[in-house]
């Protein structure tokens, strides 16, 4: 421990020092001495982080604040129960404090006479298990991910955008990084960053790892520049196909037209590869928190389905950074979110992450239908729309992120924000098509709202009605109806507007299709929604185990129920392909399937009456309608298809 806190007085004094020399130089009026911060991260392949926290104060009452509402999270997601091991000192005498005793990322104390900095200092633990999204698994033994939401405590009340940080990192020997924030310099100590605000900074997260590769994908001397940052457990896992890189360079080129103008000074993709971090992707101005496991580019399934990931992402830059709902710019990391308008933030950015997927060659035509169908079909396989209308799924996001899977059709989840708003914005788009000939679509729609004039990282700010001028100067149509009707409907039919207006029909097939069956083989799960109503796992060596059963299907009428495990089925030991194969001698044979099925160590048979075999949603092209879907999926820049 000598060592490491050696290091982390050497990282101290050195922001100190840089923080003394930007105040000296004359901060903007009301700005005020910035905070010094310094994080040792060498025992990050612990899963411990060490801080030290220069902080400027007057006296009296101080509250000091662990960021709760974290950006791109939508709710109170800030890891406070893992800061352990907190000081606070002035003048180099310990000071008392106490958590507040109803907010508990809340810390309270008196500052004595004459004190003008306090001397912090804390350890924050960094969890082994994947559960959540930055405050789940985020290092290895070879890598780390770090947010500086989780290594920071700030004063209330502050305004996050002109409170100032002089950050350090101290990084494991051999570990490169990369972030959207700029380096000053560098030694044995650690990395020094440039002093940004406290917006900037938890805005930033740092890639850091042994096995790294930073690749560039724009031209030299092209502005603003964009690189892939790539971090794993092995150098094995960093083999970057070529024809991957090629369609991450094509999708900026198509970003950039889309919009048609940028809104960073430099961004950076931060790809983490690895089996053992939390698996997600979270949106930042200037970079992308990106993760997905080790076998991304060894694996070409695993690859197909995380094709959407880095467009989502990106998108976000403009539609959530650049753009951005009022009920989601606080200004404070202690102010509550308000989520209504998460169906445009998360709903439009997941069907432009769709749409620049399949034009910048990350996903296939094929695969960007599949998905489509299978995004399709899900809603139809969801009850929940029966009472839960899609505004109000976007209003209760903040919790239904961390809500349990079972029973997940008749509850709703936060996905279904992702998946219906994909619907809903592809009949938007569509509806734009037909109304003007094909003279406008959601193209226009993406420039008008989210583009030009182009710069460095700016907010601004909308509401619905700013949506609904947007559309209505594009086409004049009853805008504020038609997405008022898709907010607020309550009904088990799937919203295919857009779908059908597309030239293509919901189908389903008695074999799945190429990507259906990768995501079976990767995600270990076997998926009979469509036809008996269940959805099961074949992960943690529990075989058969039954996630979700869908209402008012076969399944859930025998008597079937989540956390159930699938034992046999007619007499045979359940595998996925013996549950296949029973599903096709029932449709032949006209015949019931018998389920044994354990449950808390008992044992129960349920006879399904079930008999039209397997079925796998896909796209059936109507000879009778325009292809607008093919036009939607075709390329902005060089050879359309």
């Amino acid at each position: 421990m000598t060592r490491i806190r050696n290091l982390l007085g050497r990282c101290f004094l050195a922001v100190t020092v840089g923080a003394a020399a930007w105040s000296a130089a004359g901060p903007a009026a009301g700005e005020g001495r910035p905070v010094a911060l310094a994080v040792d991260a060498t025992d990050a392949p612990r899963n411990l982080l060490h801080v030290r926290e220069g902080l400027p104060v007057g006296a009296g009452p101080v509250t000091l604040y662990y960021a709760k509402w974290i950006p791109g999270e939508h709710g109170p997601t800030g890891p406070v129960v893992d800061l352990v091991g907190l000081q606070v000192a002035a003048a180099g005498r310990r000071l008392a404090w106490r958590r507040d005793a109803t907010d508990m990322h809340a810390i309270r104390l008196d500052v004595p006479r004459g004190v003008t900095d306090l001397e912090i200092a804390f350890d924050v633990i960094l969890p082994p298990t994947a559960d959540g999204f930055t405050s789940g698994a985020s290092a290895t033994a070879g890598l780390l991910v770090l947010n500086w939401n989780q290594v920071i405590l700030y004063p209330l009340p502050v305004a996050a955008d002109q409170y100032r940080v002089s950050s350090c990192l101290t990084l494991p020997a051999g570990w490169r990084f990369a972030s959207a924030l700029d380096s000053v310099g560098q030694d044995s100590a650690g990395v020094r960053f440039a002093t940004v605000s406290l917006q900037r900074l938890i805005d930033s997260p740092v890639l850091a790892a042994a096995a790294f590769r930073r690749l560039a994908l724009t031209d030299p001397g092209v502005r603003p520049p964009v690189y892939l940052t790539v971090g794993g457990d092995t150098e094995e896992a960093l083999a970057v196909p070529d024809s991957y890189l090629a369609a991450c360079r094509k999708l900026v080129g198509e970003a950039t037209a889309l919009f048609g103008a940028t809104h960073y000074d430099r961004y950076e993709f931060l790809l983490t590869l690895s089996d053992h971090v939390a698996h997600f992707g979270l949106e930042h101005h200037q970079s992308s928190d990106d993760r997905q496991g080790a076998k991304t580019f060894t694996d070409s399934d695993h690859r197909r389905l995380g094709a959407t990931l880095l467009p989502h992402e990106y998108a976000h830059s403009w539609n959530g950074k650049y753009r951005r709902p009022v009920g989601l710019a606080t200004g404070d990391y202690a102010m509550p979110y308000n989520d209504e308008l998460l169906w445009v933030y998360e709903g439009l950015t997941n069907y432009l992450g769709a749409v620049l997927a399949v034009r910048s060659g990350l996903q296939t035509v094929e695969d960007f239908r599949s998905d489509l169908a299978l995004t399709a079909a899900g809603l139809a396989a969801r009850p929940g729309r029966t009472w839960r209308p899609l505004q109000d799924a976007a209003d209760e996001a903040q919790l239904l992120y961390s809500a349990r899977s079972d029973y997940d059709a008749w509850r709703r989840s936060a996905a279904d924000i992702y998946d219906e708003g994909t619907l809903l914005w592809l009949e938007v788009d569509v509806t734009l098509r037909q109304l003007t000939g094909g003279r406008r679509s959601l193209d226009d729609f993406c420039r008008d709202f989210a583009g030009p004039p182009g710069g460095p990282p700016a907010e601004r700010l909308y509401t619905f009605d700013d949506i609904v001028r947007t559309l209505e100067h594009l086409a004049p149509h009853d805008w504020r109806g038609l997405l008022n009707e898709r907010l607020q409907a309550v009904t088990a039919a799937a919203p295919l507007g857009g779908l059908t207006g597309s030239g293509w029909r919901l189908a389903y097939r008695e074999a799945p299709t190429d990507l259906q069956r990768a995501a079976s083989s990767v995600y270990e799960m076997t998926d009979a929604r469509f036809s008996l109503g269940l959805l099961l796992s074949e992960s943690d060596g529990r075989a058969g185990a039954i996630v979700d059963v869908i209402p008012q299907t076969p399944a859930a009428r025998a008597g079937l129920a989540p956390g159930m495990t699938l034992v046999a089925v007619n007499g045979r030991r359940y595998a996925p392909e013996v549950l296949a194969a029973a599903l096709d001698r029932g449709a032949q044979a006209k015949s019931p399937l018998d389920l044994l099925v354990e449950r808390q160590d008992l044992f129960s048979t349920y006879r399904i009456d079930y008999q039209d075999g397997q079925r796998f949603p896909a796209l059936d092209r109507n000879q009778d309608a325009a292809d607008l879907l093919s036009l939607i999926a075709a390329p902005l820049t060089g050879d359309r298809r």
